[in-house]
């Protein structure tokens, strides 16, 4: 996946952001997640919203497994930036890193795994 050229496109440490017909769409980088980054991407992404919840079509990335109070604390925070959120990657990564991150709890927000774009922001839609 690239980044397009038609819009604008915001940088974080750890994700590249733009949007795409109501739909916040994240290019993920693979620095390991930690509580600060997280801070400053959940921060960003508020900016770029307006502090609204909106629907995330995340390509994810390999990166090292955050530790224990990092996946905590993402957890938390996805509500409050999100409100849906479909996950791209190859198959096997974003199953990994839903069982990681909710082994314990169901997420707190809609979120379903995709190989394929199309399937995943035809079931952000409903979310928009």
């Amino acid at each position: 996946m690239t980044t397009p050229t038609d819009r604008q496109i915001f940088e974080g440490e750890i994700a590249t952001y733009w949007f795409d017909e109501g739909i916040l769409v994240s290019l993920s980088k693979s620095p390991k997640r930690t509580i600060e980054n997280i801070s400053g991407n959940v921060a960003l992404v508020k900016k770029i919203t307006g502090n609204k919840p909106v629907p995330l079509l995340i390509y994810l990335s390999n990166s090292p497994v955050p530790d224990k109070q990092t996946r905590k604390f993402a957890t938390e925070q996805l509500p409050t930036i999100y409100s849906a959120m479909a996950m791209v990657s190859k198959p096997g990564l974003s199953k990994f890193i839903m069982n990681i991150l909710f082994a314990l709890k169901p997420p707190p927000i809609p979120m379903k795994s995709f190989t394929d774009d199309v399937a995943a922001k035809e079931w952000l839609r409903q979310y928009i």
